[in-house]
């Protein structure tokens, strides 16, 4: 197939959206297919399409903070990525995918895009994420621009496809993982010197507030065993300054606050005791895929607006996301079962197969050939 693929943010691997592009793009050049990229980064290779980066005057400083660049339109570039496609893909509902779906529709070309946006990502800037109202404009607001011209929505999670439906988005949905590769897997190493008798507890997420790294923090002070306890957070954010502030109450064994490249942070996985999900918003949680992949056993929130509390296998995987004090007994129960936590972590391998990237390109391939074979009849 030639495919185009639209993606209004692509560069350091600090997202999860980033991390699902280049991981799309490259499985799909694997098997033979001819990709082209349109994207703000620099051109990596044969078929990247350089765009502008926008210009958000006073708010660039907090847009650099966030860690990315962001899209700005250039019509001739995009012009030239799209001829010849048989398909395009938009990732993300910005400026450069809503022109792109505009110019695929005057050209007849299918078009598929991704549900990679919650608008809990985008009203918790504002202080708004609770607030039912101002998500329902964010997701009316995507729909009108971007979802209800395409062809089929790929949704990684039943229940951004059901967000999806709820909200009147009309395309059919194709729940499809995000996709895990296989370099995440069981690899245990030595604990980092000093570390050694520390119950190491790992979250991997971006720095921003609806990710709820202060709720693990404050369970980790209320826990009875918060001088055994080491905190890694692995990640980027605007947050992080927030963070550092709060972790000062957990002294002398302030949180390890850092970003790892995939190479190091399967490395961190692999050596630490417990990984915890605290996110209130979350359209899949491909972190924590990557973690019980290597056999790291999760405790996870139980957010009503978070697709990760699917992956919660007992009682104990799961904890109240408005209570700290719940997710510290957690936490306190598998530090004093340490035989049912080697079991689970078995579990948790074999369970986190269903993600392999393999399948999941698969299912894309699949999402892909369809909107293909329709757009012919």
């Amino acid at each position: 197939m030639r495919i185009t693929i639209v993606c209004d943010v692509l560069g350091e691997e600090n997202n999860g959206t980033t991390i699902t592009a280049k991981r799309l793009i490259n499985s799909l050049k694997e098997r033979g297919h001819y990709v082209k990229v349109i994207s703000p980064n620099k051109a990596e290779a044969d078929g990247y399409y350089e765009v502008p980066t926008m210009n958000f005057g006073i708010f660039n400083k907090y847009v650099s903070k966030n860690g990315v660049k962001i899209a700005k339109v250039d019509k001739n570039v995009l012009t030239t990525a799209l001829e010849g496609a048989e398909v395009v893909h938009i990732m993300l509902p910005f400026s450069l995918g809503r022109t792109a779906i505009k110019m695929c529709v005057k050209k007849g070309i299918p078009v598929t895009a991704g549900m990679h946006t919650q608008a809990e990502n985008v009203t918790s800037h504002f202080f708004l994420k609770n607030i039912k109202f101002a998500n329902d404009l964010v997701y009316a607001g995507m729909r009108h621009v971007l979802y209800r011209y395409v062809d089929a929505i790929h949704c990684p999670s039943n229940f951004i496809a059901h967000v999806a439906q709820n909200h009147k988005y009309k395309a059919p949905t194709y729940i499809i993982s995000n996709g895990v590769i296989p370099f995440f897997k069981p690899n245990p190493g030595p604990k980092p010197k000093g570390l050694e008798e520390r119950f190491l507890i790992l979250f991997v997420g971006r720095f921003s507030r609806e990710k709820r790294h202060d709720l693990l923090i404050k369970a980790v002070h209320k826990s009875k065993y918060r001088d055994k306890i080491q905190l890694i957070f692995a990640g980027a954010g605007p947050s992080k300054e927030n963070m550092v502030h709060l972790a000062k109450r957990l002294l002398p064994h302030e949180p390890i606050i850092n970003f790892y490249p995939k190479e190091e942070l399967v490395k961190v996985i692999n050596y630490c005791d417990l990984y915890v999900h605290p996110s209130d918003a979350e359209i899949e949680g491909i972190s924590c895929i990557e973690a019980i992949s290597c056999g790291l056993v999760p405790v996870i929130s139980d957010s009503p607006q978070s697709a990760t509390n699917a992956f919660a296998l007992t009682k104990n995987n799961l904890f109240d996301h408005k209570h700290p004090l719940d997710l510290a007994h957690k936490i306190d129960f598998w530090i004093e079962n340490p035989e049912l936590k080697a079991k689970a972590s078995i579990k948790y391998i074999e369970y986190s197969k269903r993600f392999a990237i393999a399948g999941a390109i698969d299912k894309m391939e699949g999402m892909f050939n369809d909107v293909i074979a329709k757009k012919k009849k």
